[in-house]
């Protein structure tokens, strides 16, 4: 069974990193989908975003990178996902997600959603964050994976 766990990922965290290996324990095939979205401001550009998760998920046999400018249900379908993957760190992510996921079942009945609660070291951890530490050249490198550390080195001119 292929499973989609969409997001922005920009960047990738330790965070995003653990839902998908425990997700690929589980499930057949994990496609890890960038939600294009021209309307929010990204600091990393689609393609950097998708060359950063195949770097830190190299050794992860079943993970497949793609990116997705529609709604999460029709690339799910596009991608012949049955399941939506949505990592939970705190309980404040409960009731947006699970809205989202109502939604996400009114448009198509046959997309099931999954919730799955990050590690606990991990519950404080996002994307936005990172970006928040990094711009203030603060230690950011323990909570990402290796190669988004050196990118965001890049991106904030601290190489």
């Amino acid at each position: 069974m292929r499973v989609l766990y969409p997001g922005s990922f920009d960047p990738i965290t330790n965070g995003h990193l653990n839902i998908i290996k425990r997700s690929s324990k589980i499930f057949d095939e994990v496609c890890v989908a960038i939600l294009n979205n021209p309307g929010k401001s990204s600091l990393f550009t689609v393609e950097e975003r998708m060359k950063m998760i195949k770097d830190s998920c190299y050794n992860i046999p079943n993970i497949i990178v793609s990116s997705f400018n529609s709604l999460t249900v029709d690339a799910a379908r596009e991608l012949e996902c049955s399941i939506i993957i949505r990592g939970l760190r705190a309980v404040t992510d409960y009731e947006s997600e699970m809205q989202m996921a109502l939604v996400n079942k009114e448009l198509n009945d046959e997309i099931e959603t999954f919730f799955m609660v990050a590690d606990g070291e991990y519950s404080f951890l996002s994307s936005s964050i990172i970006k928040e530490i990094a711009s203030f050249g603060g230690d950011f490198e323990s909570l990402v994976p290796e190669n988004v550390s050196k990118k965001l080195l890049e991106k904030y001119g601290r190489k």
